[in-house]
């Protein structure tokens, strides 16, 4: 299915829906990726030995609900929808390296 798309009088398109998502509370996102990141205990997987070319890594993953706002414009209206959502937040550890951020999905 292809995406409706506005031309203005210049000929320039713009689609027909905008959508932008705000969180209510940032810092609350990145006091629980800090938190993730910062496991009291390494299991040691990402010391194992692997074939030439590949790394193995350590992974840590957390659940949370995170508020914000959805909003979504078109030509005519514009909608703002309050949202708390849980995310699926996952980290990964190479061999002497810090976690890092690799995977965020809402799990609903």
């Amino acid at each position: 299915m292809k995406k409706p798309i506005n031309r203005n009088r210049n000929g320039i398109s713009h689609p027909a829906i905008t959508i932008t998502t705000t969180l209510v509370e940032p810092s609350l996102l990145k006091n629980l990726v800090e938190k993730l990141a910062d496991r009291r205990y390494d299991t040691g997987y990402n010391l194992e030995k692997v074939q030439l070319g590949w790394q193995a890594i350590e992974t840590s993953s957390i659940e949370a609900y995170v508020s914000g706002d959805a909003n979504l414009c078109t030509p005519t209206d514009l909608i703002n929808m309050p949202f708390t959502s849980s995310f699926l937040f996952t980290c990964t550890k190479g061999k002497r390296q810090d976690y890092k951020l690799a995977w965020v999905c809402s799990l609903s």
